[in-house]
């Protein structure tokens, strides 16, 4: 129940984080397109991306630390770089990444966003099923 619990109170943030992003910067908050944004010649310090994006990179930590601290990374890190260029090209292929597509896409009821999702989660699915029970890396 406890991790049901957890997974209700991210998804709310999540979405609270969202909604707070377009309505403050008047911008969807899909990460390819913050880091497009980072990569514009202005000052990243004073880009809301900047900020928004730098959250998300430590809220990990500070959850391992405070909540559960015995968290211990799973992949090498040589896979988890591979497994980021990867996404990073499928970010492209597909006009957009997951959280675009899937949670602000899907929110405002794009055709194109949950056709992309649903690709997404399949294409998920086939590499988790492939890695375990094919390749046996997991």
């Amino acid at each position: 129940m406890y991790s049901i619990l957890m997974a209700l109170f991210g998804g709310v943030l999540i979405g609270l984080a969202v909604v707070g992003y377009l309505y403050v910067n008047g911008r969807i908050a899909g990460i390819s397109g913050l880091i497009a944004q980072l990569l514009q010649p202005k000052s990243m310090l004073k880009s809301s991306a900047f900020w928004f994006l730098l959250g998300l990179l430590i809220t990990p930590f500070i959850y391992q630390f405070f909540i559960q601290p015995e968290i211990i990374l799973a992949s090498s890190p040589i896979a988890l770089i591979i497994a980021g260029l990867l996404v990073g090209f499928g970010t492209r292929l597909g006009s957009g990444c997951t959280s675009g597509h899937g949670i602000c896409g899907i929110s405002r009821l794009s055709i194109r966003s949950i056709i992309a999702t649903m690709i997404f989660m399949f294409a998920g699915i086939v590499t988790v099923y492939i890695a375990r029970h094919l390749v046996g890396a997991m």
